[in-house]
């Protein structure tokens, strides 16, 4: 019997990544222990040309949920949606109790609410470094830096062991917003004793440290000063720092700032409700900044990473109700390119510049600072807990590998690359991997979630990149054609200028046709078999694609 099939034992501590863990996004961890499980984090992440018409991309949940009842609780290490964007789609199947701080239970009650589930799931507000029990778990949150306020590491103690889980993190020495690194809480965990750490993995290939939001605040103050129109600075909205940094260089050069953009609403809204961004000159309304003087305007927007119903898209494109660009203004990206995303980004910034718009990134200005820690951090990091084992998360198959090997240079006796599916056994013997269970992904497709190997999906990918042909044919009751048949195409050529092909496909189904015998003819399968293949090969030969041919057959 698979040791995944049962629950773990009282002296049993488990490590399960179902999401996350080879990839960068959608994460979900599983920690069993005396016939309980504990979730952290329930994440997605978007879909690339690779999934023609989707947008969200989610963790199969299917394993947990087979044993729901036996899940005590998700703990949520902070608001990005990564890690909580999951949460009002798959909650419904879970059915469990949900942990966070007051941030991030704020942004998830906003999200939860436009599902339709805000006064079903019970979230418990924990305070910044709160110690709660869920099941048999003892949980500790001790306070990191991130690109949003309250993120947490959770310790979790339990009679086989103690685990750090990172969540993402970096030390910053100058946040901006939000408490400090905890650094005293990290030391004293070492002190008891740590048997592994679960660990961000994202720079592990990037030198030095990821900097600091006060040097970016420094840096957009000089930049926005030597500009004469409209500015934008295009970032993520859940970058509350910098959505404060931006604030403030719109006060220190005159400017009037507005939001562009729900989701800025959203997270301004939340981050308002928790005592950030207090103390900061008025906003105005997008409706307004076209009554003002250009020179008297900064746009927060989102749209960074170039979506396509984002904001700045819209604005570019002239679609926005409210406000527009014109040359000599400049759009500002503070962010970084989330991987997937640079065909979209460069199309965003290519239209900008063709526009008159002067376009700055971090290549060519100090822009952005990552969220996530570089080598050096992840270094101190090991250096102040001491863990037994390293185990990185949050990374793809390269970023683990690299953090693996850093973890053992900082004298970690051991270091486990997993992936999604693994399961590892922290306690009792030895910290190993003794099983996989299933994972997959689940697809937002309109309204609905399927398996990211449904056969939707191949169909539309395969409507995608060769087009649809659909044959109408009428015929009596022994198969003779009682009409001419008729050939619509969508996607395979152009029907005013490519008449031809259209006729020699047509030709090439009623010459096959002929053929038929006559015990064929009263078939309705072999009659739309031979008219589908016979147009699917004419439409080769004549333009080199097979589209997705359908036959619509009428007998008389």
């Amino acid at each position: 019997m698979s040791r995944a099939s049962r629950l773990a034992g009282p002296g049993d501590l488990w490590f399960l990544p179902l999401g996350g863990t080879g990839e960068i996004g959608m994460n979900l961890n599983l920690y069993g222990h005396d016939g309980a499980w504990l979730m952290i984090d329930l994440g997605i992440t978007f879909a690339d040309e690779r999934l023609p018409g989707v947008d969200i991309v989610m963790p199969d949940p299917g394993f947990i949920e087979a044993q729901k009842d036996k899940l005590a609780g998700l703990v949520l290490t902070h608001a990005h949606e990564d890690h909580i964007g999951a949460v009002p789609y798959l909650w419904p199947r879970l059915q469990c109790p949900i942990y966070a701080t007051p941030f991030t239970a704020g942004v998830l009650r906003r999200k939860l609410r436009e599902n339709g589930f805000a006064e079903d799931a019970e979230i418990t507000e924990v305070p910044m470094s709160g110690r709660f029990t869920v099941g048999p778990f003892e949980l500790e949150l001790i306070t990191l830096t991130h690109s949003i306020p309250e993120p947490n590491a959770v310790a979790i103690r339990t009679a086989a062991g103690t685990v750090l889980h990172t969540g993402d993190w970096k030390l910053d020495p100058e946040p901006l917003v939000g408490d400090d690194y905890d650094e005293v809480a990290l030391r004293r965990l070492a002190e008891e004793g740590v048997l592994a750490m679960v660990c961000d993995s994202t720079n592990a290939l990037v030198e030095g440290e990821s900097g600091s939001e006060g040097e970016v605040r420094d840096s957009l103050t000089e930049l926005v000063g030597g500009f004469e129109g409209r500015v934008v600075v295009a970032c993520f909205a859940t970058n509350v720092a910098r959505l404060e940094t931006a604030m403030r260089v719109g006060e220190a050069h005159g400017r009037h700032v507005a939001l562009v953009g729900r989701s800025m609403h959203r997270i301004y809204q939340a981050a308002r409700e928790c005592g950030y961004l207090a103390d900061l000159p008025p906003l105005v309304s997008d409706r307004d900044v076209g009554f003002l003087p250009r020179d008297e305007v900064l746009l927060l927007c989102t749209g960074s990473q170039g979506e396509p119903r984002s904001a700045l898209s819209r604005i570019v494109r002239d679609d926005h109700p409210e406000v527009s660009l014109e040359p000599g203004d400049a759009v500002i990206f503070s962010s970084r390119v989330i991987p997937g995303n640079e065909k979209a980004i460069s199309a965003l910034q290519n239209e900008l510049v063709r526009q008159g718009i002067k376009v700055v990134t971090d290549r060519d200005h100090f822009t952005h600072v990552s969220g996530h820690p570089a080598r050096d951090e992840l270094a101190q990091m090991y250096q102040w807990v001491r863990p037994q084992v390293a185990i990185p998360v949050h990374g793809e198959a390269r970023h683990l590998a690299e953090h693996a090997e850093l973890a053992r240079a900082c004298q970690v006796p051991q270091a486990i690359v997993a992936e999604n599916g693994t399961l590892i056994n922290l306690a009792p013997g030895a910290v190993e991997i003794f099983d996989h269970v299933p994972t997959g992904r689940l697809i937002l497709d309109g309204t609905r979630l399927i398996p990211d190997r449904s056969p939707v999906l191949r169909e539309r990918q395969r409507l995608l990149y060769n087009g649809v042909a659909l044959v109408t044919l009428v015929v009596d009751a022994e198969g003779a054609l009682r009409a001419e048949p008729r050939l619509a195409l969508q996607g395979v050529l152009d029907p005013e200028t490519e008449v031809e092909v259209v006729l020699e496909a047509l030709d090439a189904l009623k010459d096959d046709m002929s053929k038929l015998p006559p015990g064929a003819r009263t078939s309705d399968e072999r009659v739309s078999e031979t008219a589908r293949l016979a147009v699917r090969r004419a439409l080769f030969r004549a333009v080199g694609k097979k589209p997705v041919t359908r036959v619509h057959l009428i007998r008389l």
